[in-house]
Order: C-alpha cells, then sequence, then structure tokens
C-alpha cells in the first residue's frame, strides 16, 4: 500500500508505455498495440490477467475521443477479452474506466479500461487482514501467457 500514498512520478506512465518502441513492450508489460490504442497488464492488479486498455491520446475525458478512437478502445477491450478466455479461463469479468479521481481513477489524465478476470472464490481474507493481494502467477509468466495468445489474434 506504500505505492498508493507514494508521491507520482511525473510523467505519464500511459504515454510513455504508448510511445516507448516495440522492443520495451515486454519491460512495460505492453501485450498489444493496435493503431489507436494498446493493452497492458497492470502492475498492480485486482488480479490475475488484469488489462488496461488505453488510447493512445492523452486524455482524461471519454468525450474528447473520436468516435474512431472509443471505437478501437472497444474493439481491443473485446479481442482482450477473447485472448483471456482462451489463456486463463476467467468465470466472468468486470470492466469499466473510473474518469476522474473521485470516481476512483489513479491516473485521472489518460483514461483506460480496466478489463478483470474473475473467478468463483477468487476473493479471500489476505486484501483485508494483510494488504496483500495473493495472485496465483507471477506477472511475467501471465504476460508471456496472454502475449502469445495476443500474437496470434487479431
Amino acid at each position: 500500500m506504500t505505492f498508493i500514498g507514494a508521491p507520482r512520478p511525473p510523467g505519464c506512465f500511459l504515454c510513455e508505455a504508448g510511445q516507448a518502441a516495440p522492443s520495451e513492450d515486454a519491460t512495460l508489460l505492453v501485450v498489444a498495440r493496435e493503431a489507436y490504442a494498446f493493452a497492458l497488464l497492470n502492475r498492480y492488479p485486482y488480479n490475475t490477467g488484469h488489462l488496461m486498455v488505453a488510447p493512445y491520446q492523452h486524455t482524461g475525458d471519454l468525450a474528447n475521443l473520436s468516435s474512431q478512437v472509443a471505437a478501437a478502445v472497444t474493439t481491443l477491450s473485446q479481442r482482450a477479452l477473447r485472448v483471456l478466455s482462451a489463456a486463463l479461463a476467467p468465470e466472468g469479468y468486470n470492466l469499466g474506466f473510473n474518469l476522474g479521481q473521485v470516481a476512483g481513477a489513479g491516473v485521472a489524465d489518460h483514461l483506460h479500461q480496466h478489463v478483470v478476470p474473475r473467478w468463483s472464490g477468487d476473493t479471500n481474507y489476505m486484501p483485508v487482514l494483510a494488504e496483500v493481494k495473493v495472485l496465483p502467477e507471477h506477472i511475467e509468466a501471465t504476460y508471456v501467457k496472454l502475449r502469445a495468445v495476443f500474437d496470434q489474434t487479431a
């Protein structure tokens, strides 16, 4: 929880990930790049496979996106669902945007859709008692698994 209370470093990590060379994708956990949007694993996931789908455009307001860019975010989110289903076989999903800091946006200035896979019994007492989330797989292993499926799909 120290990360959450710590001062934010300057810059936008989503812009940095979106503008980085594809050779940096594994380091930045970027699993897919399309013309107007990209997907990356959340470094502080709610669950294994928690993805964020973001436009390259830096804005915190969904109304500021063109219809084309908004559709690209939705289309990539649909692709993410197909990939997660194939790679991890979740039983359900939580999807959504947190627009604005008061709505829970950790990065209020660069909107992104959360795509969170869910399984029966995926909650436990650890987040409540120990302020820690137990994940069944290391994030780098999840990256390799998802990236392979993203690379096979279009």
